[in-house]
């Protein structure tokens, strides 16, 4: 694992050169010219939303079930051929989990948080974070948590005391 402080200068460098050709944040780990090119893909992981993964080892999540396939193609093969699912196991999302990954998820986002997901708790420590200089003032006054650069260095840490 390379050393904390190195990895924020790395990042740090990586947000300045794809900022001075051309490309913004949308992610915190990801930056794109135009929001044409933004991964939509991801963008469903982001945001809750629901896909269907085709092939072996691929991951699905509708309406609070997750589930993912056989890894090896030749399992996955034998199952389809023999007209059984290709699914190798499932989960069922209860509501806490859904919260705490649409908080860690979301706040990821350039969009941001929904303040009005969090507890009492949560928002308390929003509050701190805007006057820390980890998530922006005009966006938390419009009701949104969106990280600064400082906090996306943070985003972890921030996360944990949103989800209390």
């Amino acid at each position: 694992m390379v050393d904390d402080d190195v990895a924020a200068d790395r990042y740090l460098m990586a947000e300045d050169t794809l900022q001075h050709n051309g490309f913004s944040w949308y992610e915190v780990s990801n930056w794109a010219r135009s929001d044409d090119a933004r991964s939509r893909h991801n963008l469903l992981y982001w945001t809750g939303g629901d896909w269907w993964g085709i092939g072996p080892g691929a991951h699905s999540h509708v309406n609070g079930v997750r589930w993912w396939n056989v890894k090896h193609p030749s399992a996955y093969a034998t199952r389809l051929s023999s007209q059984l699912s290709p699914a190798q196991a499932r989960e069922l999302l209860d509501l806490d989990t859904r919260r705490v990954e649409d908080v860690m998820l979301r706040l990821r986002l350039r969009a941001g948080l929904p303040l009005d997901v969090l507890d009492d708790a949560g928002l308390a420590a929003a509050r701190r974070f805007v006057s820390d200089g980890l998530l922006a003032p005009a966006s938390y006054d419009d009701g949104v948590a969106v990280l600064t650069l400082p906090g996306r260095l943070l985003a972890d840490a921030v996360v944990r005391e949103l989800v209390g």
